[in-house]
């Protein structure tokens, strides 16, 4: 079976960011089949220059990229993230009328991902496959975190509905996603697959094995892992970093690594404040970022209170927390937080409450035993639910069974 998978934001183990697309297309490869990811430059590939303007492509440990020069940065505004999303999905047109594919692949974000897609299902005839991944609801998330535009809005809600309406089946990341497609296409095929732990690459590591400036040994250590946004609410660990102060706790540190838009503003208050328990380190590689999450003592897995999230989000970082067999601290209810309680594997605290939420880090600082324990109840709860081989050979079954 040959896939064309688009992916905007596809990246590597080697780079950074999530793999999920890279991890699938190893796995379908592995079965047998072949794979053409399309992705931008959201990240550079350092692929060799191919056909036509802007266009480059090689393979990657098996899988056939082509890459379009499209840079993207979360830091960009509104225009200028909207002006790629569609260039990348008219480029994707051009690419899907001259590729063989039997099936055609596309993840969201952004909702724009599924324009290939829909245009061959309409105009390149009904025979071949079209699968739509659905990683965020939209417009629910846009809206809920304030845009209001009416003509964004609607353009969006119409994309989302023709992009439902044109797969042949659609495969949901969380219940909450499951659940918004349904009620747009009751009888739609859907296979939920969360994202999932690389348990051979992250693993539970030791503190002698952490190197961060401005932490010592005895230090108990919170990581928060990925992008600076708005959508993250990082002003919430702010929040709570400023309660510790008050309380003296300076043997609790905050380590911040990503990038993203807010980031200045949040370095900016922490330095304003005299937050010396906050660090921020720039982006890392996933291969830098196992030694780091196997060493610290709490993953720190935040979001903005919207209820658009709590159950229609699955985060990345919370099963590479799990992985490495650290303890969650969570800030907003959902299945997320479900899955911490059930498996005993954290820590969940209330919304914008940042005494709790300074409670909950004084408390892993002062019983470091029951920390551990919760890190390897969420290593068994990685192992045995969220195995990345399981769900991408679940994932791979899916799609052959849509194709059969």
């Amino acid at each position: 079976m040959k896939i064309l998978y688009f992916h905007q934001h596809f990246t590597t183990p080697e780079i950074g960011g999530g793999t999920r697309s890279y991890e699938f297309a190893r796995k379908l490869i592995k079965r047998g089949h072949t794979v053409t990811m399309v992705c931008g430059k959201s990240f550079d590939l350092n692929l060799p220059r191919a056909f036509g303007k802007g266009i480059f492509r090689g393979i990657i440990n098996g899988i056939d990229v082509i890459q379009i020069d499209l840079p993207y940065s979360n830091k960009d505004g509104i225009g200028k993230r909207a002006f790629t999303f569609v260039k990348f999905s008219i480029k994707s047109i051009q690419i899907a009328l001259k590729e063989p594919y039997d099936l055609l692949f596309a993840t969201s974000t952004p909702l724009t991902a599924g324009v290939p897609g829909i245009w061959m299902k309409v105009f390149g005839g009904e025979r071949r496959k079209f699968v739509f991944e659905v990683r965020d609801l939209w417009p629910e998330l846009p809206k809920a975190l304030g845009l209001r535009n009416p003509i964004l809005l609607w353009g969006m809600k119409l994309l989302e509905k023709i992009s439902y309406q044109k797969a042949d089946a659609c495969v949901s990341l969380s219940p909450g996603i499951s659940e918004g497609i349904r009620r747009i296409v009751p009888e739609k095929l859907i296979e939920m697959i969360p994202n999932g732990c690389d348990l051979d690459l992250f693993r539970p590591g030791n503190r002698e094995d952490l190197q961060i400036e401005g932490v010592s040994f005895n230090d108990t250590v919170a990581v928060f892992t990925g992008a600076h946004g708005i959508a993250n609410g990082l002003d919430a660990v702010l929040d709570a970093a400023l309660e510790l102060k008050k309380r003296e706790r300076s043997d609790i540190k905050i380590v911040f690594i990503g990038s993203g838009k807010l980031k200045t503003d949040l370095k900016t208050r922490a330095k304003a404040q005299g937050l010396k328990n906050c660090l921020f380190l720039d982006p890392v590689s996933k291969i830098e970022l196992t030694k780091i999450l196997g060493s610290v003592d709490v993953g720190l897995m935040i979001l903005k209170n919207v209820p658009a999230f709590y159950y229609g989000t699955s985060p990345n970082k919370f099963f590479d927390y799990i992985s490495a067999g650290i303890p969650v601290l969570n800030n907003y209810p959902g299945w997320i937080s479900d899955l911490i309680l059930g498996a005993k594997c954290g820590m969940v605290v209330e919304p914008d409450n940042p005494l709790s939420f300074a409670d909950a880090l004084i408390y892993f600082a002062d019983h470091p035993i029951e920390g551990k324990v919760m890190g390897m109840n969420g290593r068994k709860l990685a192992e045995n639910e969220f195995s990345r081989d399981i769900l991408s050979g679940k994932f791979v079954d899916f799609l052959e069974s849509v194709v059969n």
